[in-house]
């Protein structure tokens, strides 16, 4: 019983943090203001100065976690919702996607490799730019540490939707279709966040981009650690 009213007062605070965040964002219009990078902030400063455990506060951050898998299926109705734009712009999907896929992991084996980083934390940073509830099983299955995965993934996503939109537009890329495609390939689920700044249509290419990007990371992984390890 305690457990559970634990479990619910983390959930309560966390909506608590994540609400005015949000607010906040949509008041200012700040990257660096993002609700899922501020209210986690806040969070883990309040965990630290309150000496509150993380396993006290994952009695309820873990019924949040398992949401994220009906979450992903949710992205089906954006998708179905914009077809047409899909359609007309498949190319640029694949080729942004599937490119951005091999450059991130290539970039983060060779990264890993060279600082000497042991074969559990390379494979866990392999998929840092795929989707979490997905990187965290690809992990697990070819051996990588899935707490680094999330640890990795938070840092490829936050990242992307502080500095994608600035690289983009200093390679003076107008094209909002583009910003969907590369915030969703190389920031998942927050880069899909940030692109609702540009329109419906860079939403759904950035939602499909995500799911690319992970159909193409769970193909793509296992030959990885199989090149890197043998």
């Amino acid at each position: 019983m305690l457990a559970f009213i634990l479990g619910i007062g983390m959930i309560a605070l966390t909506v608590a943090i994540y609400i005015p965040a949000t607010h906040l964002y949509r008041r200012l219009k700040w990257p660096i203001l993002m609700p899922v990078l501020t209210a986690t902030a806040v969070i883990v400063l309040i965990l630290l100065i309150s000496g509150i455990k993380l396993d006290t506060y994952m009695l309820g951050g873990k019924w949040i976690q398992e949401l994220l898998g009906p979450a992903v299926v949710s992205l089906a109705f954006p998708l179905a919702k914009h077809l047409d734009v899909l359609k007309r712009n498949i190319i640029p999907i694949l080729g942004g996607t599937l490119g951005g896929s091999i450059v991130g992991m290539s970039t983060g084996a060779a990264i890993s490799l060279l600082l000497g980083y042991p074969q559990d934390i390379v494979i866990a940073l392999l998929p840092k730019s795929i989707t979490t509830p997905v990187a965290i099983q690809l992990a697990d299955q070819v051996g990588g540490n899935s707490s680094f995965t999330s640890l990795f993934v938070m840092i490829a996503g936050f990242s992307g939707i502080l500095l994608g939109p600035m690289i983009l537009k200093s390679g003076r890329v107008s094209s909002k279709n583009a910003y969907g495609i590369g915030l969703g390939s190389a920031s998942h689920a927050l880069g899909m966040a940030r692109s609702f700044e540009y329109g419906e249509n860079a939403v759904a290419l950035s939602s499909v981009s995500m799911i690319v990007s992970a159909i193409a990371g769970s193909v793509m992984l296992p030959l990885w650690v199989w090149l890197i390890y043998g």
